[in-house]
């Protein structure tokens, strides 16, 4: 959690990254946000806590909702997720034999 105090996000308004809606005002705020997080080096570490916690709502790493829960297959953020599937795959495989 020491990259949390690196983040730009420390300093704004909370309600900034949960944003109301996905239209007008809502998608007002989701930019706004993603620029906050443009500002500082620690949007990695930001998307693999976000994503480590199932975090569905607000805005993580500049990464609204819908870029969270179906992201595209060529990014990073795939990849965290791949990597983390497999991981809990092979701890939750039971073997069953007689």
């Amino acid at each position: 959690m020491e990259w949390l105090r690196r983040a730009a996000c420390v300093d704004e308004d909370p309600e900034l990254f949960f944003p109301v809606g996905t239209g007008g005002p809502g998608l007002r705020d989701t930019e706004a946000a993603g620029r906050v997080c443009a500002r500082r080096p620690v949007r990695a570490q930001c998307l693999a806590f976000a994503l480590d916690l199932g975090q569905t709502s607000g805005v993580w790493a500049g990464t609204c909702e819908e870029e969270r829960v179906a992201p595209p297959r060529t990014t990073a953020l795939y990849a965290h997720r791949a990597t983390k599937s497999s991981r809990t795959r092979s701890s939750t495989h039971i073997r069953t034999t007689k």
